[in-house]
This record gives structure tokens, C-alpha cells and sequence, in this order.
């Protein structure tokens, strides 16, 4: 069902061409949209024109059209005059906005078959049958996109995405409160590179348009339309995992995810005692800030001693003598590949553990 907002931009529209007052009414006769207030009430007109054969009359010095969705009467459309430029204006208006019922119905059967095909509620043999009806391409490369604002998903988000982005063969839907889903056709981008550049453009884009806090996550890129809700799965863990992570990070892709993607589906028990293993009774965020900057900067320099020491604007043996402390504390020695990495990823998983705290 079209929106009555929309009917109404639309009768707004053609008043501004066609010079013309124009009342929409359904078939009960109760206005839904129009474009001025001085109409008589003519809802028992309305409702004796709705009972009656003909799919256009003038009653009352107004001319009556019946506007179709398929072969269901669905809208009363009314306008101010009479003679035959009237009805012939009101013909063409008619038929434009019974034009439009199609389309938006058409629109309403694809967003609810890209709905279903994420959640995965539909046979196989279905996706293939519906896609055929509904005239969406199977083989077409396509990748999930997840929008995220900071203050959820408002009443005009959707339009918003929709308008700039769900033209074409690209598919813009939500399954919940929260986000917006793109589904994009990518059948002409050939670098994964461009996809990033997009993915940046619409999130800049949106945050022009009044959104604050926009974060955009992506799956990898399917070619079968079976397999995009896949690349939806991946996204959702895109964008949790982005925010353990990459917090800094604006736009974040499934295939950047790393040992992220590992941690996060690791049950908090055995978290718990891993961390535990390696820290004994200690908790990485009792170091202190100095401690902190030194990991992050010898991580950040792949271990190398004297390039980390030459950005934190200290003597190589000051930084030698900070990593000797480390290892006392801790047991692990960050200049040791093997070590660096264990204590790497414990850091990680302390991240995690401290959002999933969040959600307990």
C-alpha cells in the first residue's frame, strides 16, 4: 500500500502542473490526501459514486474518477471543475497515480522477497521462482552493507537511504529497529578497493543528509542470490566486531576482520580462564598509560626495537628496560614472536570480554 504521504507530494505535484484542486479519498469517502480545504463534503457522493458502474462522473461540479490496484477499486480521486479539459486532466492524473500504486506495489513485493532471503525463509526452489516473477537478476555479484546511526534507525533513514542508494539494481530493506540494509549490485566494480570507496561515500553521504554517528560493515561478495544472506551473516558480525576492535574505524569489511572474527565467537568461560592462564591474577588494565603507549607503539612497529623507540622519543635501552619489566610482570617477553603474539591476542580478548560485559 502506498504511503499517504507520498500520495500527497504527488497530488502536490501535479496541482503545480496541471493547475487543478485534487482530493484523494478511499472508498469509504474519507479524504486521504488533497490539495486545498475548501472542497464541500462530498464523502456521500463519494461513497454512491463507489456503488455505482461508472468509473467516472461529475457530481456537484467536481469530476469523479475510481483509480484501480489491479482489479480493486482502491482511491476516489476528485477534481474542482467541470467541462471536458477537467476530465480529460483528470484522466491523465488517474492514470498517473494508479501508475504509481503499481510501482510502489511492485517495490513492496521486492523488499519483501530481499527481507526473506536474508533471514533465510525461503526454499531454494522459491528464491529462484520468485527472483524470476519479480524480475531480479540470480547471478548478479551482490554484498550486504549494514547502516548503523547512533541514535537507531529514525522514520527517515530508510527514505533517505532509499532515495540515494535503492535505485536500479541495488536493494535497500530493514529487518529490525535498529539498521538499514543495502544490498548492493557490485557486477561492475572489479576491485575490492571501490567497494570501500562506496561504502565511505554513502557514510559520508548520509551524515551530510543529517544522520550523526554513521557506521557502514559489509560481507563478502556473492554471485549467486542464494548466497546474499551469507554475505548479510557477515556483515552483522562485521559491524559487532568493528566496534570491539576497530572502534575507529567508520566503514569495516568482513575480510578485515582477522583473529577479531575468531575472538568474538569464543564462549566468556573459556575467555576467563585463558586470560587467566596468561595473566595470573592480573588484569591488563592495572598497567599504567606509560606501559600501555609501549605495547601499542612496539605492536604498531611489527616489534622493532629501535624504530618504537625512536616515535616515543626515548633511549632504545629505555624502551629495552620498559619490555624486561613487562616480561617480570608477566611472563612474556614482547621482543619473542611467539610471546608477542600470545600477548597480542590476549589484549583482544580482554576487549571482547569487556563488551560483552555490556549485554550481562
Amino acid at each position: 500500500m502506498i504511503s499517504n504521504q507520498i500520495l500527497q507530494n504527488t497530488i502536490d505535484g501535479l496541482k503545480n502542473i496541471a493547475h487543478v484542486d485534487l482530493f484523494v479519498l478511499d472508498i469509504d469517502g474519507k479524504e486521504v490526501a488533497s490539495t486545498s480545504s475548501d472542497v464541500v463534503n462530498v464523502s456521500s457522493a463519494a461513497r454512491d459514486f463507489v456503488e455505482s458502474p461508472a468509473d467516472s462522473q461529475e457530481i456537484q461540479g467536481y469530476q469523479f474518477f475510481k483509480i484501480y490496484d489491479e482489479q480493486s477499486l482502491e482511491y476516489i480521486l476528485i477534481c474542482t471543475g467541470s467541462g471536458e479539459n477537467i476530465y480529460m486532466l483528470g484522466k491523465m492524473i488517474a492514470y498517473q497515480i494508479q501508475t504509481l500504486l503499481v510501482a510502489y506495489k511492485e517495490r513492496f513485493d521486492k523488499d519483501n522477497f530481499i527481507k526473506n532471503l536474508l533471514l533465510d525463509n525461503l526454499l531454494l526452489v522459491d528464491i529462484y521462482s520468485r527472483a524470476k516473477k519479480l524480475h531480479i537478476q540470480t547471478d548478479a555479484k551482490r554484498v550486504a552493507m549494514i547502516i548503523e546511526s547512533v541514535n537507531g534507525r529514525d522514520n527517515n533513514a530508510l527514505e533517505i537511504a532509499r532515495t540515494h542508494f535503492g535505485t536500479g539494481t541495488d536493494f535497500v530493506t530493514e529487518v529490525d529497529e535498529d539498521n538499514i540494509i543495502i544490498v548492493k549490485d557490485v557486477t561492475d566494480i572489479n576491485k575490492p578497493g571501490e567497494i570501500a570507496k562506496a561504502a565511505e561515500e554513502m557514510q559520508a553521504g548520509l551524515e551530510k543528509e543529517g544522520l550523526s554517528g554513521v557506521r557502514i560493515a559489509y560481507g563478502t561478495v556473492v554471485g549467486e542470490i542464494k548466497e546474499v544472506s551469507r554475505s548479510y551473516k557477515e556483515a552483522k558480525m562485521a559491524l559487532d566486531v568493528g566496534k570491539i576492535f576497530f572502534d575507529e574505524r567508520k566503514v569495516i569489511c568482513y575480510s578485515e576482520l582477522g583473529i577479531g572474527r575468531l575472538i568474538y565467537q569464543l564462549p566468556i568461560p573459556l575467555c576467563k580462564m585463558f586470560i587467566k592462564e596468561i595473566f595470573g591474577g592480573k588484569n591488563p588494565d592495572d598497567f599504567d598509560q606509560e606501559t600501555l603507549t609501549t605495547i601499542d607503539k612496539f605492536f604498531e612497529n611489527s616489534l622493532n626495537v629501535s624504530e618504537t623507540s625512536r616515535q616515543l622519543f626515548i633511549h632504545r635501552n629505555t624502551l629495552v628496560y620498559r619490555l624486561d619489566k613487562l616480561q617480570k610482570s608477566t611472563g612474556l617477553d614482547l621482543r619473542v614472536f611467539d610471546d608477542a603474539i600470545t600477548f597480542k591476542i590476549a589484549l583482544m580478548v580482554v576487549r571482547y570480554m569487556k563488551y560483552m560485559e555490556k549485554f550481562t
